[in-house]
């Protein structure tokens, strides 16, 4: 294609000219017209939803207080443990294992995510895909298997 095919033919004018005039190119700075809308207008459905929501918490949390019952007793005060009576102090240190096995929990979880859009692109992918799958869940296999032998998801020490 030759520089002066960008131009219309009634415009084409001498190449000495040193300034570059975006209305004289037909094909490529069209859309540059175009980018004059407001910059705001592109966060307006997230600032809507933003809006709904708040709304929708703040309508629930007074129909909460309109609806229910504002009877205190020393029952509804007390910590609820599922049923059962509350024991001991909310203080008592807990053992570190809970904490390190919630976070494998997250951890595998979050890792098992990726293989929803995997799933999604599968057909797209064929066998690249599919060796590329096998490797990272090797690899996340292999990250089991060695929190398994040092014992981090073993309750009893």
């Amino acid at each position: 294609m030759r520089r002066d095919d960008l131009f219309e033919p009634n415009e084409r004018k001498e190449e000495s000219e040193s300034s570059f005039d975006q209305s004289r190119c037909c094909r490529y700075y069209i859309s540059a017209n175009k980018m004059n809308t407001n910059y705001l207008e592109g966060y307006a459905p997230l600032l809507l939803m933003f809006i709904l929501a708040c709304g929708l918490a703040g309508v629930l949390v007074v129909a909460s207080q309109i609806v229910g019952r504002h009877k205190r007793t020393r029952e509804k005060d007390q910590a609820y443990e599922c049923g059962i009576r509350p024991t001991g102090d909310a203080r008592d240190p807990i053992s570190v294992q809970f904490y390190m096995v919630a976070l494998l929990f997250i951890l595998f979880d979050i890792e098992a995510i990726f293989l929803y859009p995997w799933a999604l692109v599968y057909g797209d992918l064929h066998l690249f895909g599919f060796i590329e799958m096998m490797l990272y869940i090797a690899i996340l296999l292999a990250g089991y298997i060695y929190l398994w032998k040092k014992g981090a998801l073993d309750w009893e020490h």
